[in-house]
């Protein structure tokens, strides 16, 4: 029998693992695999009545959702937060991100920076982003959800407005709000910046997410160059309590890939 590392938590994302199965049968998929929680991007397809009953038949928990954003190809893919011709969308799609965290009673929303228009100048972008973070932490609050903020390296989505984690922990510092927080990806960090443990214990007091996933092929864990032992090592030494999201590509298939939990984090007993 495995038995999980107590002190690392690790939920699925099912927009990214179990694909060989319908998005609704992922729930069941994740529980029968070891997870007690799951996040995914984006909900929006499915009304919150159908996830929930999903997660309760499961018995799993919602760790995470995102804000939601436009189409693939269009100027709102990646979010609209920086965008200061689309407040409206953002206030719009924040509402209905927190409608759907409190029906899922999901303590988080990753809200989307989003990708600088060319016509927008850098600092106007930047400056509508975090009046729009503002914004939206204020009515996180009365919602009882928390905001977190991510990173994202500049080779797989480039124009992305944030991408390292001191632009990121800058901003959580700006709003002063205990309604948002980091997400800390470790694939995003260690493609733009690296030196991943040293950041992580420089802004653990703001990481109330992580995700994971190894470089260069965004695949699972031990499949790419990060020294994982070390980091999951460093991560129980710190304390981290929060969830780790499995957000990372199967190299082979989920159930066939999840051999690194063992690898890494659990320990076997008779």
């Amino acid at each position: 029998m495995t038995t999980v590392d107590k002190a690392l938590r690790f939920c699925a994302n099912l927009g990214w693992l179990f694909g060989d199965v319908p998005f609704e049968e992922r729930f069941t998929a994740a529980a029968e695999a070891g997870f007690s929680a799951v996040e995914y991007a984006s909900p929006y397809d499915h009304s919150p009545l159908t996830l929930r009953r999903r997660l309760q038949e499961a018995g799993l928990c919602q760790a995470l959702i995102n804000s939601p954003v436009g189409p693939p190809g269009t100027p709102t893919f990646a979010g609209t937060a920086c965008l200061p011709d689309r407040v409206q969308a953002f206030r719009d799609g924040i509402t209905r991100a927190l409608d759907y965290a409190v029906e899922l009673e999901c303590p988080l929303v990753h809200l989307r920076a989003g990708v600088r228009s060319p016509e927008v100048q850098r600092d106007t972008a930047f400056s509508q982003y975090v009046t729009n973070v503002a914004w939206a932490a204020q009515l996180a609050s009365t919602a009882g959800v928390r905001l977190v903020l991510e990173a994202v390296n500049s080779r797989d989505i480039p124009g992305y407005l944030v991408n390292t984690q001191e632009q990121v922990a800058g901003v959580v510092d700006a709003i002063g709000s205990d309604q948002v927080g980091m997400l800390f990806d470790v694939y995003h960090c260690q493609v733009q910046q690296g030196d991943i443990t040293t950041r992580l214990e420089t802004f653990l007091p703001s990481i109330a997410h992580l995700q994971v996933a190894d470089v260069p092929g965004r695949a699972e864990p031990g499949s790419g160059e990060i020294a994982w032992d070390f980091v999951f090592d460093r991560l129980r030494s710190l304390g981290y309590m929060g969830w780790i999201g499995c957000e990372y590509r199967p190299a082979n298939g989920t159930a066939e890939g999840l051999g690194w939990l063992t690898r890494f984090v659990h320990t076997e007993e008779g």
